[in-house]
C-alpha cells in the first residue's frame, strides 16, 4: 500500500511517500514561494527520485484543516484532482492531529497551535494512551486566554506548531512553568506524520472519494467576516 501525503495548511508545503510502515521519501519547503508554485514540482521530484510512477499510488492523504484558507484549497484541490484522474481513494486528515503525531509518546498532553489571528488559535488536545493518540479535546478555534485557562489544571503541556512560537511567552507565563515547547524540526507540519495517520485510517476503512473530500476551515474567511461586520450580522 503506497500513500502519497500532502500538507499545505500553513506556510510550509510538505509531501511524502509512505509504504507499509516505511517512509519512502519526504519533501518540506518553508520558502517564500507559494504552494501553487512548489507543491506539484515537489511531488514530481519526489516520485522521480523514488523511481515510482504516480499511477502506483494507492491512496492520497491530505490535511483538510484548519489552517490557511488558500493553502488548504491548494492541497485539497491537488489531492482531489490526482485521485479523480487516477481513480483512487483519498483520506482527509485533521491538521492538529497530524501536528500532534510529530511528538510520539510524550508523557503529558500535546497541544498543537496555529495562529488564527485576532488573539485566537486553532488548537486541540491529545494524549498518547497504549501507543495510540487519543483525543482529549477535538480541534477548535479558541481565544488564547480561554485555552490557557483550560490548561492550568494540567501537569505538563507539550506545545507544537508555529502558533506556539508566536505566543510562547503567554503560554509560559499563563500555565506557571508547565509548558514544554517542541524543537524546531518537529514544530512544523511533516507529511510523514500525515501519512502515518492516514495509514491507520485506511486500515480502519476510513477513506473517501474525491467528491467527498472538502476543507475544514473551522471559521469564516476574512471576506465573510468583513461582510458580516458591514451588514451587522
Amino acid at each position: 500500500m503506497l500513500v502519497l501525503a500532502i500538507d499545505t495548511s500553513s506556510v510550509v508545503a510538505t509531501c511524502a511517500l509512505w509504504e507499509e510502515g516505511r517512509l519512502v521519501n519526504e519533501r518540506v519547503s518553508n520558502s517564500k514561494m507559494t504552494h501553487s508554485q512548489t507543491l506539484m514540482p515537489m511531488i514530481e521530484e519526489m516520485m522521480r527520485e523514488s523511481e515510482l510512477e504516480i499511477e502506483s499510488v494507492d491512496y492520497f492523504a491530505v490535511v483538510t484543516g484548519p489552517g490557511s484558507f488558500t493553502g488548504l484549497r491548494i492541497g485539497v484541490a491537488t489531492a482531489k484532482a490526482l485521485a479523480h484522474a487516477l481513480g483512487k481513494s483519498v483520506v482527509g486528515i485533521p491538521a492538529m492531529e497530524a501536528l500532534a503525531y510529530n511528538l510520539p509518546y510524550v508523557d503529558g498532553i500535546i497541544v498543537p497551535i496555529m495562529d488564527a489571528r485576532r488573539d485566537r488559535v486553532f488548537t486541540a488536545i491529545y494524549r498518547w494512551e497504549n501507543n495510540k493518540l487519543e483525543i482529549v479535546m477535538d480541534q477548535d478555534v479558541m481565544q488564547i486566554d480561554d485555552l490557557i485557562e483550560r490548561l492550568k489544571s494540567e501537569d505538563i503541556v507539550y506545545f507544537c506548531g508555529d502558533g506556539s512560537i508566536k505566543f510562547r511567552d503567554r503560554f509560559e507565563s499563563g500555565i506557571d512553568g508547565k509548558a514544554v515547547f517542541a524543537r524546531a524540526y518537529v514544530n512544523m507540519p511533516k507529511a510523514s506524520s500525515v501519512a502515518e495517520v492516514a495509514a491507520d485510517r485506511i486500515k480502519e476503512g476510513k477513506i473517501q472519494t474525491h467528491l467527498e473530500l472538502v476543507p475544514n476551515y473551522l471559521r469564516k474567511s476574512q471576506a465573510e467576516r468583513e461582510y458580516d461586520e458591514k451588514h451587522g450580522n
